[in-house]
């Protein structure tokens, strides 16, 4: 309960870890036709997109007690500027503690690496970074083979702020995306090398890569996972064993991407599953307040 007597939503309801509310005036004719497409919503979504406490009016009425809004640099194939950052970081402000703003850096498209970092982690606060490798055309293990050795920057300034790193890993249905580059055993070197890193696995490798990422969150203390873009009733299918894993695996919808068209409708699909009370209290709630404790 809060200091007013009422319940506290942030501690008390889920997390949804993985949301596009972004700037959408940023991202290619192509792209954004695939996120609008066939969608009844787009004027809401283009309220909440100008307007944070819109969005939080809706929160309320999902009953969800925070979302992540998920925003990178993607220059090339999305559209997406270093913009985001503080477009994102000015929204989480607006928000009143129901929204964590991850941001982004694409290394090859940077002046400075090391100044953008530290304008991530020291002046914006951004909450974590989100790399999309199929986006951005990029292997997250470039830095290994020196076709982009200020990746190791990135990973090495995160590790220091204690800053969770998002990888995209699975397909991507966005022209000119790179799917070969959504594995996700390919984290593991990144695993091994910065083990102070906290890596959240996105979408789980859905559709291909799932037994890589259930391997990489038994093999890494350092790795999670989140169940955004999966539906909620294949979600056993693709990881039949999600409950050994309980406490590595967050709760995620990817909404408003295509096929998701609601931000509460997984998780009504999601608490029909049978799993253990505990088990799903970690995954909806406890593992986020865990990794991005509500700040004061």
């Amino acid at each position: 309960m809060s200091a007013s007597g009422h319940e506290d939503p942030v501690r008390a309801w889920p997390t949804d870890i993985h949301v596009h509310i972004q700037p959408w005036d940023e991202m290619k004719p192509a792209a954004l036709q695939v996120m609008r497409s066939g969608r009844v919503d787009v004027e809401a979504l283009d309220r909440f997109m100008r307007d944070p406490a819109a969005l939080v009016a809706h929160l309320d009425a999902v009953k969800i007690g925070r979302v992540a809004l998920i925003n990178y640099v993607a220059p090339e194939i999305m559209g997406f500027s270093s913009r985001v950052n503080e477009w994102g970081a000015r929204y989480r402000d607006a928000a009143h503690g129901r929204v964590l703003a991850f941001g982004g850096i694409h290394p090859p498209a940077c002046a400075d690496v090391r100044e953008e970092m530290r304008r991530i982690t020291e002046d914006l606060r951004l909450d974590g970074l989100k790399l999309h490798p199929p986006h951005q055309n990029l292997s997250p293990d470039a830095y290994r083979d020196g076709s982009c050795p200020e990746l190791a920057l990135v990973y090495e300034a995160c590790s220091r702020a204690r800053l969770p790193i998002m990888f995209h890993t699975g397909t991507s249905v966005f022209p000119g995306a790179r799917s070969r580059l959504g594995g996700a055993l390919v984290l593991d070197d990144v695993a091994v090398d910065f083990p102070e890193l906290t890596i959240i696995l996105a979408h789980g490798g859905r559709p291909l890569w799932m037994k890589e990422a259930f391997f990489m969150l038994r093999r890494h203390s350092n790795v999670y996972m989140d169940i955004s873009g999966i539906p909620p009733k294949a979600l056993l299918e693709y990881f039949p064993r999600l409950e050994e894993v309980a406490a590595k695996a967050l709760y995620g919808t990817d909404w408003p991407s295509p096929g998701v068209r609601t931000l509460d409708g997984n998780l009504l699909h999601l608490k029909a599953l049978g799993l253990a009370p505990a088990n799903l209290d970690l995954i909806l709630r406890g593992n986020a307040l865990k990794l991005f404790p509500p700040r004061n």
